[in-house]
């Protein structure tokens, strides 16, 4: 099983552990300006989305597998609404922050 020692992506690092921190500003500060995110292969509104997906429900990421130093993975999420879910994620970096992500069920 991989960990995230194995995203060496430093936007992407900080995006998790800002997540499993639950560290809103830190979460945004990771993201280029104007960054876009679907999930399940939707457009969402990405303060939106992470607000009731991530913040206010006790949102967790562990990474599973990584590829391109991070870029991809799968990890196990969870929260408190939908429990444990296994996820895909990938993110496009421009300039060191994330500028746009893609997440989903695995």
């Amino acid at each position: 099983m991989a960990s995230a020692q194995d995203v060496t992506d430093p936007a992407v690092q900080a995006l998790i552990a800002a997540i499993n921190a639950g560290d809103r500003a830190a979460f945004f500060g990771a993201l280029a300006p104007g960054a876009t995110m679907s999930d399940d292969d939707t457009d969402r509104d990405l303060a939106s989305w992470a607000d009731r997906e991530i913040f206010t429900v006790h949102g967790h990421m562990e990474v599973e597998s990584a590829a391109d130093e991070g870029r991809s993975l799968i990890a196990a999420f969870r929260n408190d609404t939908w429990g444990d879910m296994r996820t895909r994620w990938a993110f496009t970096i421009t300039g060191g922050k994330i500028s746009r992500f893609e997440t989903g069920q695995a």
